[in-house]
């Protein structure tokens, strides 16, 4: 399954680069987020429960990130594991582009595997719930980094 999207956020590139390295704002934009802890600058371990039509499952992961080419873009690779529900793999580039001195262009390219009774439940309901979490956790996180500018 592949997603792509991009997001326009209302802060300089610096402002949105720091608030994805933030393991407390990334928390509360992180849909059904239990815990997200900070391990190294490359490595976070995240708990979310998540509902993908029937299933509802609690997944315990590791991220990996590569900040190589860091602040303009970054790239991170992780995997889950929801025990009985099944497990999900992938991964994600991630590019930010300053379009003004306020202004971010957000832009990303997802790539994941899932298997066990999530993989059962049919490429349509996975593939639209992940756009519906992946556009909830932008509109979260573009909202946060907004309030942060003007406050």
């Amino acid at each position: 399954m592949e997603l792509a999207d991009e997001i326009v956020i209302n802060a300089p590139k610096d402002r949105v680069y720091a608030a994805l390295n933030n393991p407390e704002i990334l928390q509360q934009c992180i849909p059904g987020c239990e815990e997200l802890i900070k391990l190294s600058d490359s490595e976070l371990q995240a708990k979310v429960v998540l509902k993908v039509g029937p299933v509802k499952a609690k997944f315990s992961g590791d991220v990996q990130l590569d900040i190589a080419g860091a602040p303009d873009a970054f790239s991170l690779t992780g995997q889950g594991n929801g025990g009985a529900a099944g497990h999900a793999k992938g991964g994600a580039d991630v590019t930010l582009t300053a379009d003004g001195p306020n202004t971010t262009i957000l832009r990303y390219e997802a790539k994941a595997a899932i298997g066990g009774k999530l993989a059962q439940l049919g490429s349509r309901l996975i593939q639209s719930t992940a756009k519906k979490l992946a556009a909830k956790f932008f509109k979260s996180f573009a909202d946060v980094v907004n309030e942060d500018v003007t406050a």
